[in-house]
């Protein structure tokens, strides 16, 4: 079936954005979605307290689905986080007790609000926790209900074992029935809310299979997978890390200004991708991207930069975010002038400032670097300025008079982009 042949709204919109990779009937999937409200899931491993720039193509699959009016299940895994899934790890996660799962659970489904619009309607989106069906189901009786209908051979050649394996990594028994445990969530899923969807990433495939299998089995019943391409940069690197560090949806974890300068600057080959990826803007309107290159490309970066700063953090947020980097690349910010009240603030003691602020501290602080030694090696590349001196001492402090002036206002400036407003309490 070509694309050129699909019918249902949803399906011809992910097509054209680039979001979908397989599927396990695209006909019959497509059929489905122009007869009614299909229910879809995407399942989240509360692993954090906070869900990174990683997941937002997910988040992305679900708010198309209830834009064209059909209904998304959110999943967190509180039941299987306690395991953790094995896909596209090379070692098994670290065990999260039941307070850091439930703290995890609220905080992915504050950040998904921004996406989808929750509640009791026929395509509001429903937010489920695996652990209310697999907490409760006996060990014995999941061996029965499941174990009996999954072949071992075929989950030896699923990625996620064979990658362990031919790397003669450990892999425990506990995440050996991750993919039995997802795809018995399929199966619960279509039971509570008539599910006949799952999406997710190509590295999920394996275990999306394994639930369309098991609800065939189990239920009789015909139901899809949908998997998109793993999502890299033009360099080949996994979306979600700069500088080794994960781009979080949370301001906290991520300042705001930082999570904005982070799409500014994505490659060049990557702006008219991602546009599309990531924002809701009309696909007719982003077709100019597709043939511009050079300098213009800028635009398109703050375009990108903007609203998906937007869809995270709300647009009131996006543009003080834009205005504080335009400020930042002015000579008056740079030299610690005005124009800097958007910059991410660094609040400085002045009880610290006394005993000595290290310069070291600060740059960790800013998570711009990922050890104190890639901090010195900043300051020795000249890479790091105070307001306009150039800090080549990697023993430096900050100066004890630096607030003296109620009028002063410090910039801390690290590498070529990123900036920083000192403020004291």
């Amino acid at each position: 079936m070509t694309d050129t042949a699909l019918k249902s709204d949803l399906l011809r919109e992910l097509h054209d954005r680039g979001l979908i990779y397989q599927t396990t009937d695209l006909a019959g999937l497509d059929a489905a979605l122009t007869s009614g409200v299909v229910t879809g899931y995407i399942g989240f491993e509360p692993t954090a307290n906070s869900l990174h720039i990683g997941h937002l193509v997910q988040l992305t699959r679900l708010r198309w689905l209830q834009h064209f009016d059909h209904r998304p299940i959110l999943l967190v895994g509180g039941a299987t986080g306690k395991i953790g899934d094995p896909s596209d790890k090379d070692e098994a996660r670290p065990f999260l007790t039941q307070e850091q799962l439930d703290s995890n659970k609220s905080a992915i489904k504050a950040q998904a609000s921004h996406f989808l619009t929750f509640g009791d309607g026929a395509t509001e989106a429903v937010l489920v926790d695996n652990a209310d069906w697999l907490d409760a189901i006996g060990y014995l009786d999941f061996l029965r209900q499941v174990g009996s209908h999954i072949s071992v051979n075929r989950m030896l050649t699923m990625d996620s074992v064979r990658r362990r394996l031919d790397r003669e990594q450990n892999l425990s028994f506990l995440e050996f029935n991750y993919s039995l445990l997802q795809g018995y969530d399929f199966v619960e899923l279509y039971s509570r809310y008539g599910c006949r969807l799952q999406m997710g990433g190509s590295e999920q495939w394996s275990n999306i299979l394994t639930g369309v299998d098991l609800v065939r089995r189990l239920k009789g019943a015909e139901v899809f997978g949908v998997t998109g391409a793993l999502l890299t940069t033009a360099n080949g690197e996994k979306m979600g890390k700069t500088a080794g560090n994960a781009v979080w949806l949370d301001a906290t974890k991520t300042s705001v200004f930082d999570f904005w300068q982070y799409w500014r600057n994505v490659e060049d080959s990557d702006v008219a991708r991602f546009l599309k990826i990531f924002t809701a803007l009309p696909l007719t309107e982003l077709q100019r991207w597709d043939h511009v290159q050079g300098a213009e490309l800028n635009e398109g970066k703050k375009q990108l930069a903007t609203e998906v700063t937007a869809l995270v953090h709300g647009r009131d947020a996006a543009l003080n975010a834009a205005s504080a980097a335009q400020a930042a690349y002015t000579s008056g910010a740079a030299a610690g002038g005005g124009g800097i009240d958007n910059l991410p603030t660094l609040q400085i003691a002045q009880a610290d400032l006394a005993t000595g602020v290290s310069i070291i501290d600060l740059i960790m602080q800013t998570g711009t670097a990922g050890t104190r030694s890639d901090a010195r090696r900043l300051i020795d590349q000249g890479g790091v300025r105070l307001g306009d001196a150039v800090i080549k001492d990697v023993n430096a402090t900050l100066p004890a008079n630096l607030f003296a002036a109620p009028s002063v206002e410090a910039v801390l400036s690290l590498g070529k982009k990123r900036r920083f407003r000192l403020v004291t309490q």
